[in-house]
């Protein structure tokens, strides 16, 4: 493969990484989660680097990002809303709790309100299932969400 690459601040620091971690048994995840870390999204221009480097083709690195939710293609709001969709939070409302959010935000998933202040995602499974249901803010873990502590806390970080 010859993939070249205009250097630049975001190849250098997706290089850096991947030199950094491709020693690894398995590198891709920990190299797209290091990416991530580093940008707060996965860049499209990093995908031909780790590539390269890894002697992957595009396509399968592509296929990894777009395949795991947790992977961003573009950065996130200031905040970030992870509300769980696993099977007992939804037994005991998350439904209805993941519904209020969106219409609260003017969100569906994996969208950031125009301001750039809230960035909505679902999770599958936060391990608060005795605790659902559950939300997570900016690392935060929340159980026995009600609407109306969900409503607070969007308040709280829209202002």
């Amino acid at each position: 493969m010859n993939i070249h690459v205009k250097p630049d601040g975001v190849t250098e620091a997706a290089l850096e990484i991947v030199h950094r971690l491709k020693g690894l048994e398995g590198p891709l995840l920990p190299i797209l989660h290091a990416v991530q870390e580093e940008f707060g999204y996965v860049p499209e221009d990093c995908l031909p680097v780790i590539a390269r480097e890894l002697n992957l083709s595009r396509a399968e690195v592509h296929g990894v990002v777009t395949f795991y939710h947790e992977f961003r293609h573009q950065p996130a709001g200031r905040h970030v809303l992870r509300l769980c969709r696993a099977e007992a939070c939804q037994s005991m409302g998350g439904r209805e709790i993941a519904d209020h959010a969106c219409r609260e935000l003017g969100l569906d998933w994996h969208e950031t309100t125009p301001d750039g202040k809230v960035t909505l995602e679902p999770v599958y499974c936060l391990g608060l299932c005795s605790t659902a249901p559950a939300a997570q803010l900016d690392g935060a873990l929340h159980g026995r969400l009600t609407k109306d502590e969900l409503s607070a806390l969007i308040q709280e970080i829209s202002a």
